[in-house]
């Protein structure tokens, strides 16, 4: 193996590793206009806010639930359906 295949093969691994990075950043760190959208997340999917006795991410304890928000791209929150209804850029009763 020649160092040129030595450095091309470093170089391809360098990128993978770097496109797997970006692949599970959090939404937060990718980019983009970002805006909290409450009542969307499923049970232990929401990004903070649960409400008293939580510690934030991860610990809405049912879908929907009207005090825990998502991030989510800015301008698409009141356009998302839930069975429970459309989401809310303000906390909402569930």
């Amino acid at each position: 193996m020649t160092k040129s295949n030595i450095a091309r093969i470093a170089g391809l691994t360098l990128a993978a590793g770097i496109a797997a990075g970006l692949a599970t950043t959090p939404a937060t760190a990718q980019g983009g206009a970002k805006e909290k959208c409450y009542g969307v997340a499923k049970a232990g999917k929401n990004d903070c806010a649960a409400g008293p006795g939580t510690s934030c991410s991860g610990t809405s304890t049912r879908d929907y639930q009207g005090n825990a928000w998502k991030l989510v791209d800015k301008g698409t929150c009141t356009k998302i359906s839930t069975p429970k209804g459309k989401g809310s850029l303000t906390p909402v009763k569930r």
